[in-house]
């Protein structure tokens, strides 16, 4: 009997292939997808937790993960990658992951590790309602009749806040979402951004903002 099931993303053909047969062994449902915009349209079949593999053809992995977050998918994330550093790691969970696995790994560890992520986040596979979406793959805000770039910076800041609608981002959460640990980054860099990111929304969008909270941070609203 199944008791789950399971996004695995993964664009290697032969590994997407043992990971779907293996999960499966381990009572798995398994549904697979090859690239970031498949993942995200996949994502929407009520799955119960996500393997993500960080080096996909047409994104970064953790930036499909922050638009899985964004569109309001709470499932648990496990990152597969061929980089286990502790930078690595934490960028990953910046992004919104659960957990991380560096290849290789044995079937039942991530087997494992996704019953530990699931246990550990109680939560229901949900789907977002807003008319707003996040691109990964192209970095690009759209909504219901236009859309708008977004560098890759711009694409992080707004995926953090879409992530939590209604919740104050603290400015400290901000900055790590949006640069790389150790750069220099001023508040007021961070202001601008966020501004920019204000006019963006505005041109796809005119039912949310992102409104300031002096003196801690940003919501989405």
């Amino acid at each position: 009997m199944t008791d789950h099931r399971v996004l695995v993303v993964e664009d290697d053909h032969g590994l997407r292939e043992a990971l779907a047969r293996g999960l499966r062994e381990e009572h798995f449902d398994v549904l697979t997808a090859a690239d970031g915009a498949s993942a995200l349209r996949a994502v929407h079949r009520q799955v119960d937790a996500v393997v993500l593999d960080i080096g996909l053809p047409d994104s970064d992995g953790r930036d499909v993960c922050q638009a899985m977050r964004a569109h309001g998918f709470t499932v648990p994330v496990v990152f597969l990658t061929a980089h286990g550093g502790l930078t690595d790691r934490l960028s990953g969970f910046s992004a919104g992951g659960d957990d991380y696995l560096a290849k290789p790994f044995h079937m039942a560890e991530l087997a494992a590790r996704l019953r530990a992520a699931m246990r550990r986040s109680g939560n229901e596979p949900a789907g977002g309602s807003s008319e707003l979406r996040l691109d990964p793959a192209r970095h690009v805000l759209a909504g219901r009749d236009c859309s708008v770039a977004l560098t890759p910076t711009e694409f992080r800041l707004l995926a953090c806040l879409m992530a939590v609608p209604g919740a104050v981002v603290r400015r400290r959460a901000l900055l790590r979402a949006g640069w790389p640990e150790g750069a220099m980054v001023t508040d007021n860099t961070l202001d601008q951004y966020l501004a920019r990111l204000r006019r963006k929304l505005g041109q796809v969008d005119s039912s949310h903002s992102i409104g300031t909270v002096r003196g801690v941070g940003y919501r989405f609203e």
